[in-house]
């Protein structure tokens, strides 16, 4: 017993030592990312440790400038009003579209179901075009409203599979005694589903906004004036019309500001999230 408990040991030693050792490779970007941005503009390539010789802030001043006389102050805030606006839109949508998909019965709600699945395999590029010339025809174009508009449509499938599967989780029964004491449909949706549904709704909140904040192609696209940059569009401004970056150090610095939100939202709402995620059916 004693040898096997030895190996036993040695086994999960490894794959600890293992795990940990993939853990520091994957934040290692990340850490120089943070370091370099402390570090001297021309410093930044030459001096390669993760502990720097020379500290200056310089980076982050001139970054923080933003572009054509548009601060990052002005992106940040661009960024979170349209993450705000996406979220609201997924959240009413999306958990409306999952209710009717897990708790109403109409014709075709399987096939529909099934179609709403299937877009899951469309790669959005197949989709760029016409959406592009849609829009364009709306005039839309240059403002939030391609990004924004889709989100109140239900055009996100991954969260309406989420938030049925959850609320597939909850007892009929409670519906069912809500509409024998006289609640309507939109009342049992309201009064019970959305509050049970809290996990799920709050990681579809979640992964809304670190989708929508770290967009780029889509921000690239339809967003064609400096006032109306996201940090993301933003952030391509510090790229060169030949590819090259003139100012690494403050890319490096609103970089290293541009994550600060996701952090801060994911470490916040960990809870909700691990378990809106263990209760959807997404656990292998």
């Amino acid at each position: 017993m004693s040898d096997v408990k030895a190996k036993t040991a040695v086994r999960l030693g490894l794959s600890h030592l293992f795990i940990i050792a993939l853990g520091l490779a994957m934040l290692y970007p990340i850490v120089w990312m943070v370091v370099s941005s402390f570090k001297p503009n021309n410093m930044i390539f030459s001096d390669t440790g993760l502990i720097p010789k020379a500290l200056t802030l310089e980076n982050y001043i001139t970054g923080w400038k933003g572009y054509a006389g548009t601060s990052f102050g002005r992106f940040f805030l661009n960024s979170l009003a349209m993450c705000a606006v996406a979220i609201a839109g997924n959240l009413i949508s999306c958990s409306m579209a999952a209710y009717a998909f897990a708790r109403l019965k109409f014709a075709g709600r399987s096939l529909w179901f099934a179609v709403m699945m299937a877009t899951l395999m469309l790669p959005g590029h197949v989709t760029l075009v016409p959406r592009y010339i849609l829009f364009n025809r709306f005039g839309w174009v240059g403002s939030y409203l391609p990004i924004v508009a889709p989100k109140f449509l239900a055009t996100d499938a991954f969260f309406v599979f989420l938030l049925v599967q959850f609320i597939r989780s909850l007892p009929k029964d409670l519906d069912e005694a809500a509409i024998i004491d006289g609640c309507s449909q939109v009342g049992v949706f309201l009064r019970i589903i959305v509050p049970l549904a809290q996990p799920a709704m709050v990681t579809t909140a979640l992964f809304t906004f670190l989708w929508t904040w770290d967009d780029f192609f889509n921000h690239l696209l339809y967003l064609t004036r400096p006032e109306t940059f996201t940090v993301s569009r933003a952030l391509r401004t510090f790229v060169g019309d030949a590819g090259a970056v003139s100012n690494w150090g403050g890319a490096l610095a609103m970089s290293t500001l541009s994550v600060v939100p996701c952090f801060i939202l994911f470490f916040a709402l960990q809870k909700y999230f691990v378990q809106g995620i263990a209760t959807t059916g997404i656990k292998g």
